[in-house]
């Protein structure tokens, strides 16, 4: 199939040279087998397959850039993986720095190594930092890379991230183009986890749609019953055609969705643009997926903050012409409640919080999207007044209900304060409404000292616990009744156990873990989550839980200080310095109990710095979660054991 990959180009597409010049190298390859959970999230099945999103990736960058049209997946018989494009191809000439070397095995084998660092390659791109090919090569007992270029075939080997030799080449490719990359995952890094057709299907075809110039061939060669062994995706209508199938036959308030494309050029004088397509519903539940550079960012940032902002005044500021004074009413909260929305941008050196890319960070994305996005809303109403009112009446009516609900919220909530026998040791917040409050669990007084002092009084609660938190799993259920931690837990967030347990009594709207970041601070979240996960597990798939990310260390040089998750952080600010004078002073947190009020409160407790970590089960495979929880939590210590002997080569740095 691969040999029909031919060398198309559109009439004045870009010829931008892209050679070994074109790739930078930043810092060389780190052990990423030891720690394989610091760059694809850890070696779980969602892990597995994010590998094949990376490569994937960089082959639609050279799609969205104008060099390929289109792209084939291959899964084989033994799970090995093929991505095949019809772009320019890796360069396989010998690179500046590393004469010796080939530019392909330098991207393979050296982490931050790639050729969209500058944007003269590429303007904008889903992998940034030089590190997804090599990870997946790190993680892969075989990758095969096949590179047509100049009508002629080469290609080079690798094994856990080392070359078995240079490029070759293999034969001539009059009719060929571009790159293919073959590769086995490692049984030593992912057991016995194996790419589900499925799940590689979806991936497949949700990248067609995010950009309509790219066709997108699957082939499997694993039949589960359900998935079809061959396809091929090309969507002209790219995000409104997507909308379009995941609603399927749900009435809908606006006959046609609310979508569009804009180039940021127009109006910002830069590459990229926004494309989005909405619709409302009575049929489900709303949803937003959004992605950046096709890149999927399942917890959002600052591109979809800019997407509902634009939505929010829009339906605002057509109320008020119409005349409902209701709307003004209307939360984002609200455009969720039965609001379907999909959201794509692409911009230039983009800012993620991770390398998994999950939410995206760059601030410029908020204002560009939303200005984007708000103008052609206020046309698309002003012009379709029939959808413009049945959607803006939906909205009002949610708005009427929610603030319906918050009261009798208020007043249960003030009434439940009174009669409630809160324990002694809850530290309340003052609001009177749920909307808006968290709940920190602390562990110990002397972390619940400090956090009493960084805290927002008015919004923010502490519960300190004293010592651990009995395991749920292993204890017979008698015994939840009558510990006292599980108690005074209960009594404070305003629920029951198990089916008495109803998400809508939660008197917090985010439970925050904030524990120390040592073993038995992981142990503590540990057995909490497991509670969570037990005993009330509509708190967590309603996303109220989290877990908080206090500092290990934190560094001052001068009048600079910067706070550091981590050993790979603190070293890189100590390799590129803080900007400051004299010797950069390195202090550790043993406990959160340690750290002042001020330093708790910029790096873990005040929404506007912190980083929360949202408790989330993984939708595709929630059995998996309830086998892991019980394999390291229950009461079979064989069962932990086995997991020990099959994951202890993933620890390092271990303090006994």
């Amino acid at each position: 199939m691969s040999e029909d990959l031919l060398a198309e180009h559109s009439p004045g597409q870009n010829q931008d040279t892209y050679d070994a010049s074109s790739i930078e190298v930043l810092e060389g390859l780190e052990p990423v087998r030891q720690r394989p959970g610091m760059y694809i999230g850890g070696t779980d099945e969602r892990a597995l397959h994010h590998m094949v999103a990376e490569i994937l990736d960089n082959s639609m960058d050279e799609a969205v850039a104008g060099h390929a049209n289109r792209i084939e997946i291959e899964l084989h018989a033994d799970y090995a993986v093929t991505v095949r494009d019809n772009g320019r191809g890796i360069p396989i000439d010998p690179h500046p720095k590393f004469p010796d070397k080939s530019a392909l095995e330098v991207i393979l084998c050296t982490l931050h190594a790639g050729g969209k660092f500058s944007g003269k390659a590429y303007q904008t791109s889903g992998g940034l930092h030089g590190v997804g090919s090599s990870v997946v090569n790190a993680l892969s007992d075989s990758m095969v890379v096949k590179v047509a270029k100049n009508k002629e075939l080469f290609e080079q080997r690798f094994s856990r991230g080392l070359p078995l030799g240079g490029v070759e080449k293999v034969g001539a490719a009059p009719n060929r183009r571009g790159t293919e990359v073959t590769f086995h995952a490692d049984e030593e890094i992912f057991g016995k986890h194996r790419f589900k057709p499925k799940r590689l299907f979806t991936l497949a075809r949700s990248k067609a749609y995010l950009f309509s110039g790219v066709e997108i061939r699957w082939k499997s060669h694993i039949d589960d019953g359900e998935t079809p062994t061959e396809a091929s995706f090309h969507f002209p209508g790219g995000l409104a055609d997507y909308l379009k199938e995941t609603l399927g036959k749900a009435s809908v308030y606006a006959e046609a969705p609310f979508a569009g494309k804009v180039e940021f050029r127009e109006k910002f004088g830069q590459a990229g643009y926004v494309e989005w397509a909405i619709n409302w519903t009575p049929s489900r539940d709303g949803y937003i997926q959004s992605y950046c550079n096709t890149v999927p960012t399942p917890e959002g940032g600052t591109h979809v903050t800019g997407f509902w902002a634009a939505i929010l005044k829009g339906i605002k500021a057509y109320g008020e012409l119409v005349g409902n004074k209701k709307a003004s009413n209307i939360t984002r909260d609200d455009l969720l409640t039965g609001g379907c929305a999909l959201v794509s941008c692409f911009i230039a050196d983009p800012a993620f919080v991770g390398q998994t890319k999950d939410r995206l960070s760059t601030e410029a994305a908020a204002k560009m999207v939303e200005q984007s996005v708000r103008d052609h809303f206020d046309n698309w109403l002003a012009a379709d007044t029939k959808s413009a009112g049945a959607i803006l009446d939906f909205l009002v009516l949610r708005a009427e209900e929610r603030l319906r609900r918050r009261q009798e919220k208020e007043t249960q909530r003030k009434s439940a304060t009174k009669k409630l026998r809160l324990p002694g040791k809850l530290v309340d917040c003052s609001a009177t409404n749920r909307d808006g409050t968290e709940l920190f669990i602390v562990e110990g007084d002397s972390a619940g000292g400090s956090a009493k002092m960084a805290r927002n009084r008015k919004t923010q609660a502490l519960l300190p616990l004293r010592g651990k938190i009995l395991n749920v799993l292993g204890a017979a259920s008698s015994k939840l009744g009558t510990n006292a931690e599980i108690s005074d837990l209960t009594q404070a967030l305003g629920v029951g156990l198990g089916t008495r347990f109803n998400v809508d009594d939660l008197r917090y709207d985010k439970i925050i873990i904030m524990t120390d970041a040592d073993v038995d601070g992981a142990h503590i979240a540990a057995l909490l989550m497991t509670f969570f996960f037990t005993q009330m597990r509509p708190m967590i798939d309603t996303g109220h839980l989290y877990l908080a990310c206090p500092p290990l260390f934190r560094l001052t040089q001068g009048a600079k200080r910067v706070y550091c998750i981590d050993e790979v952080e603190r070293d890189e600010w100590l390799e590129k310095g803080l900007g400051g004078k004299g010797k950069i002073d390195v202090s550790r947190f043993k406990g959160l109990g340690e750290m002042d009020a001020k330093d708790l409160k910029e790096t873990t407790m005040d929404p506007d710095s912190r980083t929360l970590i949202r408790v989330t089960i993984d939708e595709d495979e929630p059995g998996e979660t309830a086998t892991l929880v019980e394999q390291l939590m229950g009461k079979k210590p064989e069962l932990r054991f086995q997991y020990i002997q099959e994951n202890a080569k993933f620890a390092g740095d271990l303090d006994v």
